[in-house]
């Protein structure tokens, strides 16, 4: 199979869909793989470590996407790379098709076969190409919103953890799955007072555990998000419900009870973001003022730590393109039914209920899109 990686162009983004181990272990496999030229330089990767395991160096995305029967991406296209996709060619990224129609639609005109990381699963119900970028993305967020904290940010002028005789920061998570424990490790870790809300009772016991008491845990609902509010200096948005539109947990109105100043950080924000006043921002231009509250929704925040990040997704993503390239998507879907569950566009047809549901589209059955 001839497999093609573009370089990423949405605005700093600087991850690449393959790294040059990746590509030698397709090579090896009988596969040719084409990089362009500056794909892999942000996550520093030089054009040379592709080069010198096989990789034909093209020197546009458009040559890419016109010869290769598998496009390997980061994040979802763009809309000038959504007009180069095809039927019968097949795209493995991130989508996050549920809050954004447009790119759904150009999808299914293009007829592009269409396998998103964040909906393929494992055996044992997780999510095993989103975890490693949920582990980052949820490192990231205490540290970004410390900085959000700072005075000359907008923020509080809150320390994370205090100082002697000073309390430290107020940290409100919601949501207890690999984001939500990401982002408490951190924050409890930087001295912080960390409250982590989750509804289920044996993820909440477990995070009692694991943290030894150094957290709180508390059931979600909405009069205890209303009640930790008012207190919060910060608040980390770690809820995702796999494929789907992220739920509004905290609304507009909300936002008047919250200490000036205080930080919202939005991880679900590809997902269309937890938070009413949630809207994307980018690594150049990350925080806005909502009545007060700071917002940090950066739609990439792996990007900002772009070596890591890649190296920790191609680890994750690599035997999948294997096996797409070796089989076939169709072969390899219908040998690996969590693969199976990436499968979201085919052929003009929307094949991912959440994204069905949420948008109002027609689906078709995944397990029927095999014999389409």
């Amino acid at each position: 199979m001839l497999i093609g990686c573009p370089r990423e162009i949405k605005p700093q983004e600087f991850r690449v869909g393959l790294t040059p181990n990746a590509v030698r272990e397709a090579i090896g496999h009988g596969h040719q793989v084409m990089i362009e030229v500056g794909a892999g330089l942000g996550a520093g990767f030089p054009d040379d470590a592709y080069a010198s395991v096989g990789a034909e160096i093209v020197d546009t995305a458009e040559e890419i996407f016109a010869r290769a029967e598998m496009v390997v991406k980061v994040k979802e296209p763009q809309a000038v790379e959504r007009k180069q996709l095809r039927e019968g060619q097949l795209l493995f990224t991130y989508l996050h098709l549920a809050p954004d129609p447009l790119q759904t639609r150009d999808l299914l005109d293009s007829g592009v076969t269409a396998i998103a990381y964040e909906t393929v699963t494992d055996r044992a119900g997780g999510l095993p190409l989103l975890a490693p970028m949920s582990e980052v993305a949820g490192r990231l967020a205490p540290q970004m919103g410390a900085w959000a904290l700072q005075k000359a940010n907008g923020g509080r002028g809150v320390l994370m953890g205090g100082v002697p005789g000073v309390r430290p920061a107020n940290v409100v998570i919601i949501g207890g799955g690999v984001v939500g424990t990401a982002s408490a490790r951190v924050a409890v870790g930087m001295g912080a007072n960390v409250t982590i809300l989750d509804r289920s009772i044996p993820r909440m016991s477990y995070l009692d555990d694991i943290f030894h008491g150094r957290l709180t845990t508390q059931f979600s609902d909405t009069a205890a998000i209303e009640d930790l509010i008012i207190r919060a200096d910060m608040i980390v948005g770690a809820v995702l419900i796999p494929g789907a539109a992220a739920p509004k947990l905290i609304r507009r109105e909300h936002l008047s009870q919250m200490q000036p100043g205080a930080v919202l950080v939005d991880v679900a924000i590809d997902q269309g973001g937890c938070f009413e006043t949630s809207r994307a921002t980018t690594h150049a231009d990350p925080i806005y003022d909502v009545d007060g509250v700071i917002h940090y929704c950066v739609a990439n925040m792996p990007g900002a730590v772009a070596r890591t990040s890649t190296q920790a997704l191609g680890n994750a993503t690599m035997p999948f393109m294997l096996a797409l390239a070796d089989k076939g998507w169709r072969k390899a879907c219908e040998d690996d039914p969590h693969l199976l569950e990436g499968l979201n566009t085919h052929a003009g047809h929307l094949t991912y209920y959440a994204v069905g549901r949420a948008l109002g589209i027609d689906v078709l059955s995944p397990t029927l899109a095999l014999k389409t």
